[in-house]
């Protein structure tokens, strides 16, 4: 337990249940998630709560904790900002900021709609990594109001998450706070497409194929399909040894191929044309389809069946992260001869999810004092999920997201490539 500083933050449920003690987990295959977990937040009104690190019973531990005494942590910090991390909660402390623009599958439902899930992120944070993750859910979806609200923030806190904040929009956000001398990360982007690459990385060794020579489909052009095909490409990563260049990716999105072609691209799909689309220019979805090796969604619901999957290349990989139901479920996939299928649901195999990468990413950056996430550490991370699976089987090409020694793993690695850079 990190103990800088005089508060921390707990998931509220594990420390006082109040009236509610969980699920069964024989019963957990019939519930109802949806009226279980309305019940569950009604019950705790809220999933963590700020305890405090010691006591105060006596006279001598109020002096210590607050005045006369706290006013020489005071001092120091004034004569030395840096000193900020030894004295404060500030080493070990991430904001969650959001606008609630884009959360989960349910769209801009706004600053107050979105805090249980920002809350979910604080207890998921601390149950996997022990740091004290804060919900900071903005009233405005401003641009610049959003940028200055954070450079406010960074006093106290030591790293932020951005989250479920809507592209384009989440780009500019991002890029414009990489220098404020704290890690910036937006999770919707690089969580998901690092956990991503580390599903490839096994499930490439399983079907016997090289990751330098897949041809990878991508359909969606959000926050999350740019940074996949980034990643994947090698995007800001060509001094990196580990970084492995898929042959070719093509994005798609609603209207189909992102191409040269097209006028109605924002920038943020217009950079994705440095990208050599080697095997079409234009098109459908179904038309880049032909003979892919991979096929990762990041986008809608109900998409292919089994036909699609049937024209692509021998024993596809089906990555269909689109919550809460797939663009294609599993045994449609396997029906139309996939050797491998992820979701990002977590009642079915290859759970592809964001938890395996943040908590240990941020738990990594906070201990190496990192200034921000820089691309060896979006690599280091990625291998070491892909690695804590000894023997990848076509059930298991990631770890489960229950995993405990995932974010410890993940950190360590983090670290190391944090400190190789400094």
């Amino acid at each position: 337990m990190v103990t800088t500083g005089n508060l921390y933050l707990v998931p509220f449920k594990l420390q006082e249940p109040r009236s509610y003690t969980g699920i069964s987990p024989l019963k957990s295959k019939a519930m109802d998630y949806f009226k279980e977990s309305l019940n569950l937040h009604r019950s705790l009104k809220g999933k963590i709560r700020i305890t405090p690190k010691m006591d105060v019973r006596t006279k001598d531990d109020l002096s210590l904790a607050y005045s006369p005494g706290v006013a020489e942590p005071c001092r120091e910090i004034q004569k030395n900002p840096e000193a900020v991390w030894d004295y404060t909660i500030k080493g070990n402390t991430v904001a969650i900021v959001s606008d609630g623009s884009a959360v989960l599958g349910l769209g801009n439902i706004g600053a107050k709609a979105s805090i249980p899930v920002m809350e979910g992120k604080a207890l998921l944070f601390k149950r996997f990594a022990d740091i004290d993750a804060f919900p900071i859910c903005l009233d405005t979806q401003d641009t610049e109001k959003i940028i200055e609200t954070v450079k406010l923030l960074t006093p106290v806190f030591g790293g932020i998450n951005l989250e479920d904040i809507a592209a384009p929009r989440s780009f500019e956000i991002e890029n414009r706070l990489q220098d404020i001398g704290i890690p910036v990360f937006h999770d919707d982007q690089h969580g998901t497409a690092i956990v991503v690459l580390a599903a490839l990385i096994n499930a490439a060794k399983i079907v016997g194929k090289s990751l330098f020579q897949l041809n990878v489909v991508v359909n969606g052009g959000g926050a999350a399909g740019v940074a996949i095909t980034k990643l994947l490409r090698c995007f800001d990563h060509k001094d990196n040894d580990r970084c492995v260049s898929v042959k070719n990716v093509i994005v798609c999105d609603s209207k189909g191929i992102i191409s040269s072609r097209r006028t109605d691209l924002n920038d943020s799909k217009k950079e994705l044309l440095i990208f050599p689309n080697e095997k079409a220019q234009h098109g459908t979805l179904r038309d880049a389809l032909i003979g892919a090796d991979v096929f990762i969604g990041v986008s809608v619901a109900n998409l292919l069946t089994a036909a699609d999957i049937r024209t692509m290349g021998k024993d596809p990989i089906i990555l269909a992260l689109a919550n809460p139901t797939p663009e294609i479920m599993p045994e449609e996939a396997i029906k139309g001869g996939a050797a491998i299928v992820g979701t990002g649901r977590s009642d079915l195999p290859n759970q592809v999810n964001n938890v395996l990468g943040f908590p240990g990413i941020f738990r990594g950056a906070l201990d190496a004092r990192a200034k921000r996430i820089t691309p060896s550490m979006k690599l280091a991370a990625a291998y070491a999920i892909a690695d804590t699976v000894e023997y990848p089987t076509k059930e298991m090409i990631i770890p489960p997201t229950l995993d405990e020694q995932v974010a410890w793993t993940v950190a360590k690695a983090v670290k190391e490539a944090a400190e190789k850079e400094q």
